[in-house]
């Protein structure tokens, strides 16, 4: 991420999601730069949308995006804004922006494929602090409610929430339902192990913790 130039006051947001990142698309995703156009892909949707420099790294070294891209990364003309672009970069599902919206979409997608009869996951990554916003709380409610098993919800917990939650993220999700855990954010292998446990007619929450600093 270092070779990169641009607006640096994501760099924490970034650093805090690469590995799960790295993991997600090295051990578990079921997608390649050959199947982005797939209806049996999993989806991944990042809904941390300030951490676009850890996914571009992510995708260029999995050969998504040329690595010459990464440069110019929030330069003009450049497909890599500050924000990911569903329409200009392969293997982006969806064009983050507004904190709390990637979980509702995520919901909604899961929800598509389980009616089509598909077996695709969907993937969401979100940040501690923007399960501050309300529409999260809906979207965990009606998922635990109708049981959507083949999503699954990365939550980096970095400390940045205002609020928290008493007893952790994970049990404001297990109370409606879901299947949680909680692992360190910079272990690969319990990163692994944790997001392909079987939870079977529940979604699932992986809190990745990571420190702030």
């Amino acid at each position: 991420m270092e070779e990169m130039s641009g607006d640096e006051k994501h760099d924490h947001s970034a650093a805090s999601t690469l590995d799960v990142l790295w993991v997600l698309y090295d051990q578990v995703l079921r997608i390649s730069p050959d199947s982005v156009a797939d209806d049996d892909r999993d989806r991944f949707l990042l809904s941390k949308g300030h951490a676009p420099k850890a996914f571009y790294a992510v995708l260029a070294a999995k050969g998504f995006i040329d690595v010459a891209e990464l440069p110019g990364f929030g330069t003009f003309g450049s497909i890599l804004g500050h924000h990911p672009d569903r329409n200009l970069i392969a293997g982006v599902e969806i064009a983050s922006g507004s904190l709390g919206h990637g979980l509702p979409i995520g919901v909604g997608v899961a929800l598509g494929l389980r009616a089509r009869g598909q077996t695709s996951r969907v993937f969401v990554l979100v940040g501690d602090a923007e399960l501050d916003e309300g529409s999260n709380h809906e979207a965990i409610a009606f998922a635990g409610a109708v049981g959507l098993e083949r999503l699954t919800v990365i939550a980096v917990d970095n400390s940045s929430s205002t609020y928290g939650w008493s007893g952790g993220l994970e049990t404001r999700f297990s109370r409606e339902g879901w299947s949680a855990a909680r692992v360190n954010g910079r272990d690969h292998q319990a990163l692994a192990q944790a997001l392909t446990a079987a939870h079977p007619g529940v979604p699932r929450l992986v809190v990745a913790v990571v420190d702030p600093s």
